[in-house]
């Protein structure tokens, strides 16, 4: 019974440090990585299909204010294909929108 205990302590930790790394709200508005619901769905269009758009300015002004360290815990962990998003995609929007010269997790 003790060691169910320390299991289900160590479990709730961790799901509480997974959370409070990525999504999370701020000022009652859904973000990831510090990017807006609203700049989520303004890139969807550039990381998903099978013919991907240019970025557009909304989408871009929302990567320049995105923590991009953060998507790199998210490039290989199988869940930006599960909401429809190309992780490859994903990891050049910040080149495409010239918010760096190069990027790499």
């Amino acid at each position: 019974m003790e060691a169910y205990k320390k299991v289900m302590i160590v479990g709730m930790l961790l799901a509480i440090v997974m959370i409070g790394s990525g999504p999370m709200l701020a000022n009652g508005q859904y973000s990831f990585c510090h990017m807006p619901k609203d700049g989520l769905k303004a890139c969807l269009p550039s990381v998903s299909g099978d013919n991907p758009v240019d970025p557009s300015t909304a989408c871009c002004s929302a990567i320049a204010k995105a923590d991009l360290q953060c998507f790199c815990r998210y490039k290989d962990s199988g869940l930006l294909p599960i909401y429809g998003v190309d992780p490859n995609e994903a990891m050049q929007l910040p080149v495409k929108c010239k918010v760096v010269d190069s990027f790499h997790c």
